[in-house]
């Protein structure tokens, strides 16, 4: 049993809640002081910096438009940090730096909602920007997913990556992954990690803003996201 923190939605499917809650983890259910449908998404104030350690984003600092909105939303994987370096926060930057993290500059601001980490050296998304700045920038293997095929409320769709995160050694998606075109890969993707698979085939697959875990909190400055 665990008693990290996890962070979600509150719009995630009770099958995920219970599952997590039954692996004697705490949930977290996130705000991040916006009013869009994103207001409770964790990735969009919380970032993963690996080794269970998250950065907690001043809410103070996001606004309703690009880029205040996504200053926190890199996609870190514990070895690289993967975002549009010209709009991230400065603390995380530092915070990122003081991990050791591996920075890869790509144009896609909402990083972590693009793309889902699996190990240290590889992500998920359906990117393609993302997917040559970490081939040119010698970052994290990819692989590429056809776009679309996620729920977002409010949006035309979701994305993939804010489908789901990695909590020990299991990837696991809020909804039924099997619905999605690229399945298949997807799966072979995580097993080929000797990491393990979690989705319930009975909830369509939907965009939560990440699913989060935490052993370690590290502050912003400015302010606390709590």
């Amino acid at each position: 049993m665990s008693n990290s923190n996890i962070y979600i939605s509150d719009a995630a499917c009770r099958p995920l809640t219970e599952y997590l809650s039954g692996k004697g983890h705490n949930l977290v259910f996130a705000r991040n002081s916006l009013s869009t449908p994103i207001g409770c998404h964790p990735d969009i104030i919380y970032c993963h910096l690996g080794g269970g350690k998250v950065f907690h984003g001043n809410p103070t600092r996001l606004g309703p438009d690009y880029p205040a909105d996504c200053i926190y939303n890199a996609c870190s994987t514990g070895k690289f940090f993967i975002h549009n370096l010209k709009v991230t926060d400065g603390e995380l930057l530092a915070a990122a730096d003081e991990c050791g993290l591996v920075p890869i500059h790509t144009s896609q601001g909402y990083a972590r909602c693009s793309a889902l980490p699996v190990d240290e050296n590889a992500i998920i998304t359906y990117d393609r920007g993302m997917a040559r700045s970490c081939r040119e920038q010698g970052g994290p293997q990819v692989l590429l997913v056809r776009p679309g095929h996620v729920l977002l409320p409010g949006y035309d769709c979701g994305f993939i990556g804010g489908t789901g995160g990695r909590v020990g050694d299991e990837i696991i998606f809020n909804g039924d992954l099997s619905s999605h075109p690229d399945f298949k890969a997807i799966k072979d993707f995580i097993s080929e990690r000797g990491l393990g698979l979690v989705y319930f085939k009975d909830e369509p697959l939907t965009d939560i803003g990440s699913v989060i875990e935490e052993k370690e909190a590290i502050f912003s400055k400015g302010g606390f996201s709590d």
